[in-house]
């Protein structure tokens, strides 16, 4: 059975089209059916079946996906063994980070690499939901994620997730605000606040949405913004207040905003390092994991 085949049948089940897979893997449409077409004439079964204007996986296709990301991983395990003759890791990683996490660990991450002179580490923010994780996967080496911790993990049959940190969500007030004086905040007391919040689906929300469930009472958003930075800025004016991420806020040790947990409950985001199995055999990859554990573990500790 043809590697090269395989892995355009793994890359149709993480991109879901077959225009999707030609530009990830420079080929164009026709010869990445060709290659699918090929692969379903070796193994005497169906693949794919028309769905709409696309392709879709059947039954055979989606058997044959998940054994296949076990070959892959094979041959990448074969190829980390050569590699591992090497004196230093070496060779590009690339590493999507969702814009907060950027903030908060990209600048560790760098520093703690900057003692790996063969490693080529390019990163990149990227707004993500949850559900865009498995299609970032498919392009970068690792991905930083997140999500409400109350939201189901991600099925880790075909990809390693790593959980990185446990990030509480602390209320942000302006100075000044009447709430500033209490230690911790009990739901009954933001009742008929005005919230900044992030877009419907993003993990934030999620939480904020939780809490109404918990209370029985609506929270009136007035804005939803997803860049944090921007949301710093609008409590710090007045403008409402927000669900703020605790390590990564830039209160400016209280100057600039006052953070206050919340009582009796739990809110958090969970932090963690998505990647293919086969990625994870790449010493080069296994440095860049490792490097950013040790960032996020020195993150908490500093609280």
């Amino acid at each position: 059975m043809d590697v090269q085949r395989l892995r355009v049948l793994r890359e149709l089940a993480d991109r879901g089209s077959v225009t999707a897979v030609a530009a990830a893997l420079s080929f164009t449409p026709s010869a990445i059916s060709q290659q699918l077409k090929a692969l379903a004439d070796e193994v005497g079964l169906p693949l794919t079946e028309p769905a709409g204007r696309g392709l879709r996986l059947t039954d055979a296709g989606r058997a044959l996906v998940a054994e296949a990301e076990d070959v892959l991983a094979a041959l990448a395990r074969a190829e980390a063994a050569v590699e591992r003759l090497r004196t230093t890791p070496r060779g590009q990683v690339r590493v999507a980070l969702f814009p907060s996490g950027a903030r908060m660990l990209l600048p560790g991450l760098l520093r703690r690499l900057s003692d790996q002179p063969e490693l080529d580490v390019q990163c990149r923010d990227v707004d993500m939901t949850p559900a865009d994780v498995p299609v970032l996967a498919a392009d970068f080496d690792l991905v930083v994620s997140h999500r409400d911790e109350t939201a189901p993990e991600m099925p880790g049959d075909r990809w390693l997730v790593v959980p990185l940190l446990r990030e509480p969500l602390d209320v942000a007030l302006p100075p000044g605000h009447r709430l500033t004086r209490r230690r911790k905040l009990r739901l009954d007391e933001l009742a008929g606040e005005e919230w900044i919040s992030v877009g419907v689906g993003w993990p934030v929300d999620d939480v904020l949405r939780s809490l109404a469930l918990a209370t029985g009472a609506t929270p009136k958003i007035v804005q939803r913004i997803n860049d944090f930075s921007v949301t710093e800025e609008l409590v710090a004016a007045g403008h409402g207040i927000a669900l703020l991420p605790r390590y990564s806020t830039d209160d400016r040790g209280g100057r600039r905003l006052v953070r206050r947990p919340l009582a009796g409950v739990r809110a958090a985001r969970l932090v963690e390092a998505v990647l293919r199995t086969s990625s994870a055999e790449r010493p080069a990859v296994a440095v860049v994991l490792d490097a950013l554990r040790a960032e996020a573990d020195a993150i908490v500790a500093r609280g």
